[in-house]
């Protein structure tokens, strides 16, 4: 396991938390998701040599860790830019959903990120070492 570029590319994540909190609006936020997915594929394809499902399933779940963090933290900023998230959350304190639904949104993007590093890992034309 290549834990270095786990947590290198899980900074990504970071910088999208803090992002979502006030910066980017949810409706053009996906796009920003594809744009680092892909990249994180490239990367976990050309610098790991095995695991790659792994690798791109735990590069998600440490993302999962810093975004429930940064908007359980920045709550209030993060539910005036995202109002629809906001309401998302009935019967239960909305910060208390953070925390539920923060793992099992990483789990659902782990295994998306997970399948892109090995499919793209099954085409990829890298040289035999």
């Amino acid at each position: 396991m290549n834990w270095k570029i786990i947590f290198q590319l899980s900074f990504f994540g970071l910088i999208m938390a803090f992002g979502t909190v006030s910066l980017i609006p949810e409706k053009i936020e996906p796009f920003f998701w594809l744009i680092i997915f892909a990249f994180c594929t490239y990367v976990i394809v050309k610098t790991c040599h095995s695991k790659y499902f792994l690798h791109g399933f735990l590069v998600s779940i440490v993302n999962c860790v810093w975004i429930t963090a940064v908007h359980y933290f920045f709550y209030n900023s993060y539910t005036r830019h995202h109002p629809d998230m906001a309401a998302m959350y009935t019967g239960i304190h909305p910060r208390r959903m953070m925390l539920v639904y923060g793992p099992i949104f990483g789990v659902m993007f782990g295994i998306i990120l997970g399948l892109f590093s090995l499919v793209a890992s099954k085409i990829s034309t890298r040289k035999a070492q």
